[in-house]
């Protein structure tokens, strides 16, 4: 099913979408990646506010390149989601509900997205020029010594992805081959 959301990624609306429908997402969004979620998961651990208020926060795991004149930012395509998968949970105990990136997740990940309403989402690897176009503002709020892996406030509108994993577990990576191998037969 086709959906266009508006963020917060709120646990009701979580809870609405299903894996293997199209999303059109417009709101806030954060990003960031590994260097990014460890230094996130040491603050936590440290009992310190994080740089953003997590709840129902969608973070992207993407390490944008610099903007060229006259653009927002640059090519803004996602990386491999697996590498949050060690951090992904704590970050949901505090309240993040979304994640996009690309890739298979680890079960822990997807039992605490079935814990706390989480939704991740793919987005097209390869197509960062095009997501770029997408993302209307951008404003660097933490960890500028990261640099391309820096925390970044985005507004995106009508952000094309897909839901790979939904709040009850439900997973298009696993759901799509068994259903391509029933009609090969």
């Amino acid at each position: 099913m086709e959906k266009h959301i508006t963020l917060p990624l709120t646990e009701e609306l979580a809870k609405s979408l299903k894996a293997g429908d199209i999303v059109y997402l417009t709101g806030t969004i954060y990003t960031s990646r590994d260097a990014g979620h460890k230094r996130m998961c040491e603050t936590l651990a440290k009992g310190e506010p994080l740089p953003f208020d997590p709840k129902d926060a969608t973070i992207y795991y993407v390490g944008p390149t610099p903007a060229k004149p006259g653009q927002v930012i640059g090519s803004a395509g996602p990386t491999t989601s697996g590498r949050m998968d060690a951090y992904a949970p704590t970050m949901m105990s505090v309240g993040a509900r979304g994640m996009i990136g690309k890739g298979a997740r680890l079960p822990e990940v997807v039992d605490a997205m079935k814990q706390y309403s989480g939704v991740y989402f793919g987005a097209i690897g390869g197509a960062g020029a095009l997501l770029a176009k997408c993302i209307k503002k951008c404003e660097l709020i933490a960890y500028e010594d990261l640099g391309a892996e820096a925390l970044r406030k985005l507004y995106v509108e009508d952000m094309p992805l897909f839901v790979i994993i939904d709040s009850e577990g439900n997973n298009l990576y696993e759901s799509g081959r068994q259903e391509y191998l029933a009609a090969r037969g």
